[in-house]
């Protein structure tokens, strides 16, 4: 039997799990937390790793390796390869007018004509999750350290190079769908838009090197084949098999609403990202900073766990008798409000019931993955049906809602890390 290991570095978490490469059958897994916080030290990564790894049996019987990513995050490294500071993860806000500013530049003053260029340069429109701000905020914010900057690569990049063992920044790499996040690297032409780089931070610093998505990323210290690797949307794509048509609606830390498309979006009004996927077509995506916490906070508003509480959600009538959640408790990004905050509206003395609350959190969380759903619509992508995927999907009152507020046929497949499945299939594609 050859087996290889698909690797899914979240925000929250390592999870390592290892397959079949021939059947694609679970061998063993294991995971480790991550620390908590929108900034980490990118050492803490490897820390997990190396524990998930272990919970798994070891890697010592792996063929082939590959790693999935949070994406955006901003990794700066100096000469020798050490980190200047730590991480800004995707959802640290602090460079959301950094963001503004950049879109503003670009248009010289004009905010509508700089996000149309940057639609048209990279796919996306500059917000805070995108590297290109963090990077905007370094230079402005941390002048000294931003000087020590030798090198700048995304969490699966860096995680991938300590893998390898290398340490040289010359062998850092990267895959065309995490480097598709950065706000500096075009999926139109396939390249590095340094001027764009050059424009935010000053300089450019040595980058990643981009992969195809099948290519040899290098070998492990225990001699197993490394793929590209993969940002974590495009990897559960690739896990799930997902084809044009098809819409991935993940529940995890973020909300993500995801779809395959055989060529690049651009969209000026900067809901839809245009990515690339990990198999050389497309990944255009919606992102909510909200979604399973939203969950975690009704449950914990209301003294009850995530199953009484899908409970209490079904019993209450549609529309939660007028009770409505706007889930924005960590500012957000579809639409982009870095700065909001939740709203309970439309509460009274009888509408205020235990079952009330936990309708309105689970309907607002649906509704603002349906808003997802409608910015990919408006951008010509291709909707016939949407699998629901993460921890959050995992609730029967988001599985008994979801088609009725998406609009869409909604299968649920089986709960499974579909990152890090993705990033085994593609370790065996690679071997």
């Amino acid at each position: 039997m050859t087996l290889v290991a698909g690797v899914d570095s979240s925000t929250q978490s390592c999870k390592v799990v290892i397959r079949d490469a021939q059947t694609g059958a679970l061998v063993r897994e294991g995971r480790a937390a991550h620390p908590d916080g929108t900034a980490v030290d990118p050492r803490a990564w490897w820390t997990a790793f190396e524990q998930a790894a272990a919970a798994a049996g070891g890697l010592d019987d792996v063929a082939a390796l590959a790693v999935g990513g949070q994406q955006h995050g901003m990794v700066t490294l100096d000469e020798q390869g050490e980190p200047v500071r730590d991480a800004l993860l995707w959802n640290d806000t602090r460079s959301a007018q950094a963001a503004t500013d950049l879109i503003a530049e670009l248009g010289d003053g004009d905010a509508a004509v700089g996000a149309q260029a940057w639609a048209q340069a990279v796919g996306s429109v500059p917000v805070a999750s995108l590297t290109v701000t963090k990077l905007r905020w370094l230079a402005e914010h941390e002048p000294a350290n931003a000087a020590k900057v030798a090198a700048v690569c995304l969490p699966h990049d860096w995680l991938t190079w300590q893998i390898s063992g290398a340490t040289g920044l010359d062998a850092l790499v990267t895959d065309r769908s995490d480097v598709s996040g950065t706000g500096y690297w075009s999926p139109f032409t396939e390249d590095y838009r340094t001027d764009l780089l050059q424009r935010a931070f000053g300089a450019v610093p040595v980058l990643p090197r981009v992969l195809g998505p099948q290519a040899q990323a290098g070998v492990s210290t225990g001699g197993a084949l490394l793929g590209p690797g993969a940002g974590d949307n495009a990897a559960a794509a690739l896990g799930l098999g997902l084809r044009p048509g098809d819409v991935a609606v993940s529940i995890g830390t973020s909300g993500v609403v995801s779809a395959i498309s055989s060529a690049p979006t651009a969209d000026a009004s900067g809901l839809v990202t245009g990515f690339a996927d990990a198999t050389g077509h497309y990944l255009p995506l919606a992102c909510t900073l909200n979604a399973a916490r939203i969950l975690d906070w009704a449950a914990g508003l209301l003294g009850v766990d995530h199953g009484e509480l899908a409970r209490l959600a079904l019993a209450a009538p549609v529309g939660a008798q007028g009770l409505t959640l706007v889930p924005w408790f960590e500012g957000e990004r579809t639409p982009n409000r870095p700065d909001a905050t939740a709203t309970l509206a439309g509460l009274t003395l009888s509408n205020g019931t235990p079952q009330n609350i936990a309708r309105a959190a689970v309907e607002g969380l649906l509704c603002s993955l349906a808003d997802g759903l409608d910015a990919l619509r408006a951008v010509g992508v291709q909707v016939q049906r949407a699998f629901l995927i993460g921890g959050g999907a995992r609730s029967a009152a988001v599985q008994q809602l979801a088609a009725g507020v998406l609009g869409v046929p909604v299968l649920v497949p089986e709960p499974g890390e579909y990152v890090a499945d993705g990033a085994a299939r593609q370790a065996a594609w690679t071997l």
